[in-house]
């Protein structure tokens, strides 16, 4: 997801790529992200590197996040922090970092390709010029949409861990289209532009969901037919309760 993030920053403008500075441990991350970023990373001097930035990224996992901040501690009370760490309260980054002036942030995926939705709530210190900063970062990845901070645990559950429900779905479509006999590279297509131009036809006509289909089901058709075994096997009671699970799991771990 860091990737992703300066990724988007270098896209929208290439003069980002020598002023963005990774940091990683792994001397193999560090190269992939220089490769597919073009902007810079290292592997030593994380206290140095630290010192002349004027905004710190964390993206870490979760459980990492004090392995990860430890060598950094008392260098960063005078810096903009955004955190992706799932689940890490605001309350719980003031005590790692000690700045005033946090962002917390659940992108998603699709970031990768600069349709990700980033959520986010702050501590309310931000400066005008910081508040800036955040929206150009998240921005360039899709698009940014603030919240109360109590909201993020359900937000993980459903944009954070969303599009692996999508990835689900996508594998379950084409899977039925090739027990139907469709080759399977057609299927996964078929299966692909149905959910993208699905999502748009939401997005652009602002129709809730079941209008658009009810539009699609005639009396006795195969519609009608697919959306019963749907029906009867609890579909979207299945996937409302990943959705709720996911989030009482975001929850746990930002209390660990």
């Amino acid at each position: 997801m860091a990737g992703a993030i300066a990724g988007g920053l270098v896209r929208r403008d290439a003069a980002m790529a020598r002023v963005i500075t990774a940091f990683d441990p792994n001397p193999a991350a560090v190269e992939t992200f220089k490769e597919n970023t073009q902007a810079n990373a290292v592997s030593s001097d994380v206290v140095g590197l630290a010192d002349k930035a004027q905004v710190i990224l964390i993206a870490v996992k979760p459980q990492m996040i004090n392995e990860a901040l430890a060598p950094l501690t008392g260098k960063l009370k005078d810096k903009l922090i955004i955190s992706i760490a799932a689940g890490i309260t605001l309350e719980r980054l003031y005590e790692l970092t000690q700045s005033e002036r946090i962002v917390r942030v659940m992108p998603n995926t699709p970031a990768l390709v600069g349709a990700g939705i980033s959520v986010f709530t702050d501590s309310g210190k931000l400066s005008e010029n910081d508040a800036k900063i955040t929206l150009e970062i998240l921005s360039s990845i899709g698009k940014a949409l603030p919240v109360a901070e109590r909201m993020l645990d359900a937000v993980t559950g459903l944009s954070g861990c969303g599009p692996a429900y999508v990835f689900d779905f996508l594998i379950a479509l084409a899977a039925g289209g090739v027990q139907q006999g469709l080759p399977y590279a057609t299927a996964m297509e078929l299966a692909v532009q149905t959910v993208i131009g699905s999502a748009r036809l939401v997005a652009e006509t602002g129709e809730h969901p079941a209008v658009l289909r009810d539009q699609v089901i005639s009396p006795g058709g195969a519609t009608a037919v697919g959306c019963a075994v749907l029906e009867k096997n609890a579909f979207r009671g299945i996937v409302a309760q990943a959705v709720v699970e996911a989030a009482k799991r975001s929850e746990e771990l930002g209390k660990k």
